[in-house]
């Protein structure tokens, strides 16, 4: 590759990475941001716009200082789909490079599924949708999420003990389902990736992300802006930790882990309640009045307290999301949670961070899972749109 090929293909990554995080764009904007001058700019977003991954519109007509300039936005037919097989249900999303969730599915389960057995059913779903409401889409790839330890360089899964998968070869199942190119990672790798990117963690370059689901809880790392996945991406196993557990009453599992004392499995087993989504636990947990499931919300929030405070000893993130079940138990009272880490810490290391609950809510893991399938898209969008 020549070197002014190569400057265009960076150039043509640099306008749609700007688009699909911040769009819709004006043209002066990008011409602001990326420092190229106006007609390379409308150059660069012709060729975009040729290849089918922008649109433009006309400007804002109430805005009326300065020259009007052309919004540049992700064109909304280019998509990818994203799944996080679980113990519980296999969730299915079409997310659109305009960030837009076009559709959203869970089928629930009555048995473990298997490798096999997911591939089987995202392929029929993404061939259904292509002879329904996808037909005009463009699906760029897939991306899957899941719960347990995934290798960066190839995608294996290496364990995801609560589905028994071991060593398996998910991504070549995948894109022999479907014919299209599959990403797979760690459900929480790919849920702080989105929530750095466009929820509660968007500005923040130190975070530390937990991700509670019907798997147990896994973590995601940011520092100093960057994703931290470790030697071979299983970084982040925060539900494998053995918390300090100051009151024995507190103890549940006997030598347990994080994800063993605190555990939506748990809540939901004293609400009385079986397979249920994350907005209908999210419902229950709100209006819940039992003196027993109290009790667990309380004793469960302080064994989270204890395990956030050390990892707000170690890394000194400048927020700590959490997401799913975790979520819920910190709604009500964020500030208490809070409080009760900050008084385990360091004195320095708790007087300057904060506690959200995930903003992309229950779409985080599958828009994480949809950015890492748009990867090669963003990174060259000639070739990979070709």
């Amino acid at each position: 590759m020549n070197e002014s090929v190569g400057s265009r293909q960076a150039n043509l990554s640099r306008i749609l990475r700007l688009v699909h995080l911040d769009g819709p764009i004006s043209r002066a904007t990008l011409t602001s941001a990326t420092g190229l001058n106006r007609s390379t700019i409308a150059d660069l977003v012709g060729d975009l716009a040729t290849l089918g991954l922008v649109e433009e519109r006309a400007p804002d007509p109430s805005r009326r200082v300065g020259r009007p300039s052309p919004l540049v936005s992700a064109h909304p037919d280019v998509v990818a789909v994203a799944a996080n097989p679980e113990v519980d249900a296999l969730t299915l999303a079409v997310v659109g490079l305009d960030r837009g969730v076009r559709r959203r599915e869970r089928i629930e389960m009555t048995d473990l599924l298997t490798p096999e057995r997911t591939a089987e059913l995202i392929g029929e779903r993404v061939a259904t949708w292509r002879a329904d409401d996808l037909a005009d889409a463009r699906i760029v790839g897939v991306g899957v999420a899941v719960p347990g330890l995934v290798r960066a360089s190839d995608g294996l899964v290496r364990d995801a003990p609560h589905l028994g998968w071991r060593d398996t070869a998910l991504r070549e199942l995948v894109e022999a389902a479907t014919g299209l190119p599959t990403a797979v990672g760690n459900d929480a790798a790919f849920g702080v990736l989105a929530e750095h990117l466009f929820g509660a963690a968007r500005g923040f370059d130190d975070v530390v992300y937990l991700n509670g689901g019907a798997s147990g809880i896994g973590g995601g790392l940011i520092v100093h802006g960057m994703p931290v996945g470790g030697a071979s991406g299983y970084s982040g196993e925060f539900g494998q930790n053995r918390p300090g557990i100051a009151a024995v009453s507190d103890r549940r599992a006997d030598d347990g882990v994080l994800e063993d004392e605190v555990s939506r499995s748990r809540l939901l087993a004293v609400l009385g309640h079986g397979n249920v989504d994350e907005p209908e636990l999210a419902r229950l947990l709100r209006s819940a009045e039992a003196p027993e499931v109290l009790d667990e919300i309380a004793r469960q929030r302080r064994i989270l307290a204890t395990a956030l405070a050390n990892a707000v000893n170690v890394l000194n993130p400048a927020v700590v999301v959490l997401g799913g079940f975790l979520a819920m138990l910190a709604a009500g009272d964020t500030a208490g949670l809070t409080d009760a880490v900050a008084a385990q810490t360091m004195h320095a290391n708790g007087e300057d961070f904060s506690i959200l609950p995930a903003a992309l809510a229950e779409d985080r893991l599958l828009i994480g899972a949809a950015e890492a399938a748009f990867g090669e898209l963003l990174h060259d969008p000639a070739g990979a749109a070709s």
